[in-house]
């Protein structure tokens, strides 16, 4: 009598970004099982919207075993310590809203997801999620994410480093990395000045944490000029923006 398998286990991926939540049900070997499914990020988004928003992209996916979330800001054990885009009144550059900024702080993300869904939960800064999806495992490897802002994370040997915000420190006359090379400075410049900056921010960067590896992602990475690619160097690969997703799956094994 032939032996039965044990039955494949299934994640729910979600990536929550400035602009869009995106969200796909993946394998153990990333293979989604649906077309992702996209909705605009809604604002003003307080904790509980953001929560119904993923249960929401849920009901129209098959159903998973576990999800994982990955979010802009600064995320500790699934608990919001600071998120710089869903605390403004509509969007990323508008006004911060008190209330929501208070609201956010503390909201310990996992376990209300954990809860809507019923199933784990895992939540990351969204730049790790990324991260987990095309890491190789060894040596010191650095992700960057370049969209509405620069999201960052590092990786010694596979394991995930405490999370570092490099998008709001300062680098030249009070500008921070997030405004520098973000989604507003891009469009001001075109791409092949804002590419310049991007090779600026590595340069910069690459004293400091001297990588093994540098990982260039996020929607914005396919606009940086080949010319400039030419010129990051060996160590430094642009990854497709898909790899959210398929980190949410791998997360589990690297991070969890």
């Amino acid at each position: 009598m032939a032996r039965a398998h044990p039955p494949e286990t299934l994640t729910l991926s979600v990536d929550c970004g400035g602009g869009g939540i995106k969200a796909a049900v993946l394998d153990s070997a990333g293979t989604a099982h649906a077309p992702p499914a996209r909705v605009p990020t809604p604002y003003p988004l307080p904790p509980t919207l953001l929560v119904e928003t993923i249960a929401g992209l849920a009901a129209d996916l098959p159903r998973a075993d576990r999800v994982s979330v990955g979010m802009p800001g600064m995320i500790r054990h699934g608990v919001v310590i600071h998120t710089p885009h869903y605390i403004t009144r509509s969007g990323p550059r508008s006004r911060v809203d008190p209330d929501l900024r208070e609201q956010w702080a503390g909201f310990d993300v996992r376990a209300a997801v954990a809860a809507r869904l019923e199933v784990p939960a895992l939540v990351l800064n969204d730049a790790e999620l990324h991260g987990a999806g095309v890491i190789a495992g060894t040596g010191l490897e650095l992700v960057l994410t370049l969209g509405t802002g620069l999201g960052s994370a590092h990786f010694d040997g596979g394991v995930v480093a405490p999370h570092l915000e490099l998008s709001h420190a300062p680098l030249r006359r009070g500008t921070t990395y997030d405004e520098y090379i973000g989604e507003i400075e891009r469009r001001r410049l075109g791409d092949g000045l804002w590419s310049r900056r991007v090779a600026r921010v590595v340069a910069a960067l690459r004293p400091v944490f001297w990588w093994d590896r540098l990982y260039l992602g996020g929607g914005n990475s396919r606009r940086i000029t080949q010319p400039v690619l030419d010129h990051l160097g060996d160590d430094v690969v642009v990854m497709a923006n898909s790899a959210a997703l398929v980190g949410g799956s791998r997360a589990w094994d690297l991070l969890a």
